[in-house]
C-alpha cells in the first residue's frame, strides 16, 4: 500500500478524522485525553481508539513522544499538504484562474 493509500484510508474513517481534529485543536494529547473526546460521540473501547491512533500513526498522521510516563500523540499534517498538493491543488487550480479571468473582464467593464 503506497503513502498516498495509507492517507486515504486513515482520513475516510470519521472517528480517525474526530482525533485529527482533536489534534490540531491542542497538539501533544495522551491516548486517555483522546478517549474522552471520542467517547463523547460514541461508546468505543480503549482498545477501538489505540488501533485507530496506531493506523494513524502508520499513515504518519500521528507521531508520538514519550515525556515521562505519558505517551503523547502529535498531528503531522504534511502528509495532508501533500495529497493536497497532489490531488485538489491541480484541480483548483483552474478555476483560481477562471475567477482571476472573471475579474480583469468585470474590472475591465468598469474602465
Amino acid at each position: 500500500m503506497t503513502d498516498d493509500d495509507l492517507v486515504f484510508k486513515a482520513l475516510a474513517d470519521p472517528i480517525r478524522r474526530m482525533l485529527l481534529d482533536a489534534l490540531f485543536e491542542q497538539d501533544g494529547r495522551t491516548q486517555s485525553e483522546l478517549e474522552a473526546i471520542v467517547r463523547e460521540h460514541t461508546e468505543m473501547t480503549r482498545f477501538g481508539v489505540a488501533k485507530h491512533l496506531r493506523l494513524l500513526e502508520e499513515a504518519n498522521l500521528v507521531v508520538t513522544r514519550k515525556e515521562g510516563r505519558s505517551k503523547l500523540h502529535h498531528l503531522n499534517a504534511v502528509p495532508i499538504r501533500a495529497i493536497h498538493d497532489r490531488w485538489i491543488g491541480k484541480y483548483t487550480a483552474a478555476r483560481v484562474s477562471a475567477l482571476l479571468d472573471l475579474k480583469r473582464v468585470l474590472e475591465d467593464d468598469e474602465s
